[in-house]
Protein backbone atom coordinates (compact mmCIF):
# COMPACT_ATOMS: atom_id res chain seq x y z
CA UNK A 1 0.00 0.00 0.00
CA UNK A 2 1.57 3.14 -0.91
CA UNK A 3 1.97 6.00 1.93
CA UNK A 4 -0.44 8.84 2.07
CA UNK A 5 0.55 12.08 0.78
CA UNK A 6 -0.14 14.85 3.68
CA UNK A 7 -0.46 18.54 3.51
CA UNK A 8 -0.16 20.05 6.48
CA UNK A 9 -1.48 23.59 6.30
CA UNK A 10 -0.79 26.17 8.68
CA UNK A 11 -2.48 28.38 11.48
CA UNK A 12 0.03 31.10 12.24
CA UNK A 13 3.06 28.82 11.47
CA UNK A 14 4.25 24.80 10.50
CA UNK A 15 5.50 24.92 14.19
CA UNK A 16 2.60 23.97 15.70
CA UNK A 17 2.42 20.57 14.31
CA UNK A 18 5.96 20.08 15.75
CA UNK A 19 4.61 17.82 18.60
CA UNK A 20 3.31 14.95 16.10
CA UNK A 21 5.13 15.70 13.36
CA UNK A 22 7.69 12.74 13.90
CA UNK A 23 4.26 10.67 14.34
CA UNK A 24 2.82 11.72 11.18
CA UNK A 25 6.65 10.95 9.74
CA UNK A 26 6.31 7.47 10.52
CA UNK A 27 3.49 6.39 7.99
CA UNK A 28 3.00 9.34 5.83
CA UNK A 29 5.23 11.70 3.55
CA UNK A 30 4.69 15.09 4.85
CA UNK A 31 4.80 18.84 3.49
CA UNK A 32 4.48 21.99 5.72
CA UNK A 33 5.19 25.65 5.00
CA UNK A 34 4.86 29.18 6.74
CA UNK A 35 2.47 32.05 5.54
CA UNK A 36 4.32 34.45 3.93
CA UNK A 37 6.81 36.66 5.56
CA UNK A 38 6.99 33.57 7.95
CA UNK A 39 10.08 32.03 9.07
CA UNK A 40 12.49 31.46 6.07
CA UNK A 41 9.25 32.46 3.61
CA UNK A 42 9.81 35.43 1.34
CA UNK A 43 9.78 39.06 3.10
CA UNK A 44 6.79 40.18 0.53
CA UNK A 45 5.04 43.66 2.11
CA UNK A 46 3.61 43.41 5.47
CA UNK A 47 2.59 46.52 5.90
CA UNK A 48 -0.77 45.79 8.21
CA UNK A 49 -2.99 47.07 4.64
CA UNK A 50 -1.39 43.94 3.13
CA UNK A 51 -1.63 41.62 5.34
CA UNK A 52 -5.00 42.78 6.10
CA UNK A 53 -6.37 41.86 2.23
CA UNK A 54 -3.46 39.52 1.16
CA UNK A 55 -2.25 36.86 3.41
CA UNK A 56 -5.23 34.21 3.50
CA UNK A 57 -5.53 34.21 -0.50
CA UNK A 58 -1.33 34.06 -0.25
CA UNK A 59 -1.33 30.77 2.38
CA UNK A 60 -3.73 29.22 -0.48
CA UNK A 61 -1.36 29.95 -3.26
CA UNK A 62 1.53 28.96 -1.32
CA UNK A 63 -0.26 25.54 -0.63
CA UNK A 64 -0.79 25.27 -4.17
CA UNK A 65 2.66 25.72 -4.69
CA UNK A 66 4.12 23.27 -2.37
CA UNK A 67 1.85 20.64 -4.17
CA UNK A 68 2.78 21.49 -7.61
CA UNK A 69 6.31 21.65 -6.61
CA UNK A 70 6.46 18.22 -5.03
CA UNK A 71 4.22 16.90 -8.31
CA UNK A 72 1.63 15.51 -6.23
CA UNK A 73 -1.20 13.95 -7.81
CA UNK A 74 -3.06 12.62 -4.45
CA UNK A 75 -2.85 13.83 -1.17
CA UNK A 76 -5.05 14.50 2.11
CA UNK A 77 -5.28 17.80 3.15
CA UNK A 78 -4.31 18.58 6.85
CA UNK A 79 -5.55 21.38 8.91
CA UNK A 80 -6.28 22.49 12.63
CA UNK A 81 -9.11 25.52 13.56
CA UNK A 82 -8.03 29.14 12.19
CA UNK A 83 -6.47 26.92 8.85
CA UNK A 84 -9.78 24.79 8.03
CA UNK A 85 -10.71 27.58 5.39
CA UNK A 86 -7.46 27.78 3.30
CA UNK A 87 -7.41 24.15 3.41
CA UNK A 88 -11.05 23.98 2.05
CA UNK A 89 -9.98 26.42 -0.92
CA UNK A 90 -7.07 24.88 -1.06
CA UNK A 91 -8.87 21.33 -1.74
CA UNK A 92 -11.26 23.01 -3.78
CA UNK A 93 -8.32 24.27 -6.35
CA UNK A 94 -7.31 20.77 -6.77
CA UNK A 95 -10.35 18.81 -5.94
CA UNK A 96 -9.66 15.92 -8.29
CA UNK A 97 -6.63 14.95 -6.40
CA UNK A 98 -7.64 15.53 -2.80
CA UNK A 99 -8.24 12.15 -1.12
CA UNK A 100 -10.25 13.75 1.59
CA UNK A 101 -9.60 16.07 4.52
CA UNK A 102 -8.50 15.83 8.50
CA UNK A 103 -9.83 19.31 10.26
CA UNK A 104 -9.22 19.59 14.17
CA UNK A 105 -10.69 22.22 15.99
CA UNK A 106 -13.53 21.30 13.44
CA UNK A 107 -16.33 23.91 12.96
CA UNK A 108 -18.06 25.66 9.74
CA UNK A 109 -17.70 29.14 10.26
CA UNK A 110 -15.34 31.24 12.47
CA UNK A 111 -18.34 32.84 13.86
CA UNK A 112 -18.12 34.25 17.25
CA UNK A 113 -21.51 36.75 17.62
CA UNK A 114 -24.65 34.96 18.12
CA UNK A 115 -26.32 31.66 19.39
CA UNK A 116 -23.96 28.50 19.49
CA UNK A 117 -21.41 30.60 17.85
CA UNK A 118 -17.99 28.26 17.31
CA UNK A 119 -15.53 30.43 18.76
CA UNK A 120 -15.68 32.25 22.22
CA UNK A 121 -15.79 35.34 21.62
CA UNK A 122 -14.91 36.79 25.00
CA UNK A 123 -11.80 34.51 24.84
CA UNK A 124 -10.54 35.87 21.29
CA UNK A 125 -11.30 39.52 22.76
CA UNK A 126 -9.04 39.13 25.65
CA UNK A 127 -6.44 37.17 23.68
CA UNK A 128 -6.54 39.75 21.12
CA UNK A 129 -6.34 42.69 23.67
CA UNK A 130 -3.28 40.99 25.34
CA UNK A 131 -1.59 40.87 21.65
CA UNK A 132 -2.11 44.48 21.48
CA UNK A 133 -0.37 44.96 24.75
CA UNK A 134 2.75 42.59 24.47
CA UNK A 135 3.00 40.44 21.75
CA UNK A 136 5.99 38.38 23.22
CA UNK A 137 3.69 37.93 26.25
CA UNK A 138 0.47 37.09 24.01
CA UNK A 139 2.79 34.02 21.71
CA UNK A 140 5.10 32.64 24.81
CA UNK A 141 2.21 31.63 27.18
CA UNK A 142 -1.50 32.60 25.76
CA UNK A 143 -0.58 29.64 23.26
CA UNK A 144 0.57 27.39 26.14
CA UNK A 145 -2.42 28.06 27.84
CA UNK A 146 -4.69 27.74 25.17
CA UNK A 147 -3.20 24.25 24.05
CA UNK A 148 -3.42 23.13 27.30
CA UNK A 149 0.43 22.41 27.47
CA UNK A 150 0.10 20.84 23.96
CA UNK A 151 2.74 23.49 22.97
CA UNK A 152 5.06 23.71 25.69
CA UNK A 153 7.02 27.24 26.54
CA UNK A 154 10.18 26.41 24.42
CA UNK A 155 8.20 25.60 21.14
CA UNK A 156 6.22 28.90 21.97
CA UNK A 157 9.60 30.58 22.25
CA UNK A 158 10.86 29.16 18.94
CA UNK A 159 7.52 30.94 17.44
CA UNK A 160 8.08 34.64 18.52
CA UNK A 161 11.54 34.33 16.70
CA UNK A 162 9.31 33.46 13.43
CA UNK A 163 6.82 36.28 13.48
CA UNK A 164 8.14 39.72 12.20
CA UNK A 165 6.98 42.24 14.95
CA UNK A 166 5.04 44.50 11.95
CA UNK A 167 2.68 41.37 11.18
CA UNK A 168 2.09 40.03 14.27
CA UNK A 169 -1.30 42.14 15.38
CA UNK A 170 -2.61 42.55 11.53
CA UNK A 171 -1.75 38.87 10.94
CA UNK A 172 -3.70 37.38 13.99
CA UNK A 173 -6.72 39.68 13.60
CA UNK A 174 -6.89 38.48 9.46
CA UNK A 175 -6.37 34.65 10.38
CA UNK A 176 -8.72 34.77 13.30
CA UNK A 177 -11.83 37.32 11.20
CA UNK A 178 -15.17 35.82 10.94
CA UNK A 179 -16.09 33.60 8.10
CA UNK A 180 -18.29 31.24 6.72
CA UNK A 181 -17.13 28.21 4.91
CA UNK A 182 -19.88 25.53 5.64
CA UNK A 183 -21.09 25.81 1.79
CA UNK A 184 -17.51 25.40 0.45
CA UNK A 185 -16.90 22.06 2.39
CA UNK A 186 -20.02 20.64 1.49
CA UNK A 187 -19.73 21.31 -2.27
CA UNK A 188 -16.48 19.43 -1.88
CA UNK A 189 -18.13 15.65 -1.42
CA UNK A 190 -15.20 14.40 0.33
CA UNK A 191 -14.64 11.97 3.22
CA UNK A 192 -14.00 13.68 6.47
CA UNK A 193 -12.17 13.33 9.71
CA UNK A 194 -13.47 15.59 12.47
CA UNK A 195 -11.91 16.78 15.88
CA UNK A 196 -12.83 17.97 18.84
CA UNK A 197 -10.27 19.54 21.50
CA UNK A 198 -12.28 18.33 24.67
CA UNK A 199 -12.16 21.67 26.91
CA UNK A 200 -10.55 24.11 24.08
CA UNK A 201 -11.08 27.72 25.93
CA UNK A 202 -11.56 29.41 22.46
CA UNK A 203 -13.02 26.66 20.13
CA UNK A 204 -16.59 25.75 21.51
CA UNK A 205 -18.43 22.56 22.08
CA UNK A 206 -21.30 23.67 19.87
CA UNK A 207 -19.45 24.35 17.09
CA UNK A 208 -17.88 21.19 16.57
CA UNK A 209 -20.96 19.87 17.24
CA UNK A 210 -22.78 21.57 14.59
CA UNK A 211 -20.09 20.52 12.05
CA UNK A 212 -20.64 16.99 13.10
CA UNK A 213 -24.33 17.42 12.62
CA UNK A 214 -23.79 18.61 9.15
CA UNK A 215 -21.62 15.79 7.98
CA UNK A 216 -22.78 12.93 9.99
CA UNK A 217 -20.96 10.31 7.78
CA UNK A 218 -17.75 11.96 8.94
CA UNK A 219 -15.19 10.11 11.24
CA UNK A 220 -14.73 11.83 14.49
CA UNK A 221 -11.98 11.95 17.12
CA UNK A 222 -11.90 14.02 20.51
CA UNK A 223 -8.38 14.96 22.15
CA UNK A 224 -7.06 16.39 25.40
CA UNK A 225 -4.56 19.01 24.32
CA UNK A 226 -5.00 20.98 21.13
CA UNK A 227 -5.73 19.12 17.85
CA UNK A 228 -2.13 19.74 16.38
CA UNK A 229 -0.06 18.53 18.99
CA UNK A 230 -2.32 15.43 20.62
CA UNK A 231 -0.64 12.27 19.47
CA UNK A 232 -4.52 10.80 18.99
CA UNK A 233 -5.05 13.13 16.37
CA UNK A 234 -2.29 12.10 14.33
CA UNK A 235 -3.46 8.43 15.13
CA UNK A 236 -6.69 8.36 14.18
CA UNK A 237 -5.51 10.83 10.72
CA UNK A 238 -3.31 7.48 10.34
CA UNK A 239 -6.45 5.32 10.72
CA UNK A 240 -8.60 7.88 8.34
CA UNK A 241 -5.76 7.88 5.92
CA UNK A 242 -4.55 4.46 5.43
CA UNK A 243 -8.18 3.14 5.00
CA UNK A 244 -9.08 5.78 2.38
CA UNK A 245 -5.93 4.70 0.55
CA UNK A 246 -6.62 1.02 1.03
CA UNK A 247 -10.26 1.56 -0.24
CA UNK A 248 -9.11 3.66 -3.41
CA UNK A 249 -6.12 0.31 -4.22
CA UNK A 250 -8.94 -2.36 -4.09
Amino acid sequence: MPRPRLLLVPEFTELSWTPIRSQLDEWADIAFFDPPGVGEEPQRDLSAGFVSRELKGQIVERGLQELDRRGWTRFFVVADGWAIHEAVRIAGARRDAVAGLVLGHARLSHRRQGDRAPINGEVWAGLTQLLKQDHEEFLRHAIVQATRGGVEEELAAEMVARFPQEWIEAGWETLTREEEFEAELRELELPLLLAKHEGCLMSTAEGYEEAAAAFPDARTITTSTACASDPAFAAAAREFCEQAVAVEGA
